[in-house]
């Protein structure tokens, strides 16, 4: 992809990352936040957390399945910080709204309430992955590192969907589309990555095959002369 479209499409992925930030303020200044602002707070922030966290891990299925779409890896980090940003406003709402900084309360929440606890889980496993999004984080650890360490993605999603459905009352199925959408994107990668890794054991075959014969035939030559 040419530079001016990608720039066209980042100024759009800003735009839509932003828009949930920027509907909670305008709503806050107008005092449209509903009845209960600090629930419309935390809903739409640990829901917009949730879906970036998703888009950013179906961008390898979808660079595997269909390779024009490579140029998609550009925007990973991009969307991944907004990920954390939004788990952040969301942490930071129970910390300042619900808890008012009660450090003694939150203490007990966590060990009491078992949807905070996984909530605090999932933002501590983020929190690396943020600390390390930069270009000189991936040289000072190492590529293999780093990738191991970004595999916290997968456990931090999968206690973000935990934490969603914890804090819904008995019934309520809120929290079954990105349920649904996570557990598809999840299995997408472990079928491609086994197909890869089978692909890869097939192909080490065939060349140990092909130098076997060439040795054999090396030796038939080498026993004729």
């Amino acid at each position: 992809m040419t530079r001016y479209p990608l720039i066209l499409l980042k100024t759009f992925a800003w735009i839509a990352c932003l828009a949930p930030f920027t509907w909670l303020a305008w709503a806050a200044v107008m005092n449209n936040l509903g009845p209960d602002p600090t629930a419309t707070i935390a809903f739409t922030t640990g829901r917009t957390t949730l879906r970036l966290l998703a888009i950013t891990l179906a961008i390898s299925p979808l660079r595997r399945l269909l390779p024009r779409l490579g140029w998609l890896i550009r925007f990973r980090r991009l969307l991944g910080l907004f990920a954390f940003f939004y788990a952040t406003l969301h942490m930071l709402t129970y910390v300042g709204l619900y808890a008012g900084f009660d450090v003694g309360l939150m203490i007990s929440d966590i060990a009491k309430r078992r949807y905070i606890t996984m909530g605090m889980a999932a933002w501590l496993l983020l929190l690396p992955l943020a600390a390390t999004s930069t270009q000189w984080s991936i040289r000072k650890l190492g590529g293999k590192r780093w990738s191991r360490l970004h595999m916290l993605i997968y456990p931090a999603i999968v206690c973000g969907v935990i934490h969603f459905w914890w804090q819904m009352k008995p019934g309520v199925l809120t929290p079954l589309g990105i349920t649904v959408i996570v557990a598809v994107i999840l299995l997408a990668r472990l079928v491609l990555a086994w197909a890869q890794r089978r692909k890869a054991l097939a192909a080490a075959a065939g060349d140990a095959r092909n130098d076997g014969r060439r040795q054999s035939k090396g030796n038939s030559i080498r026993a004729t002369g």
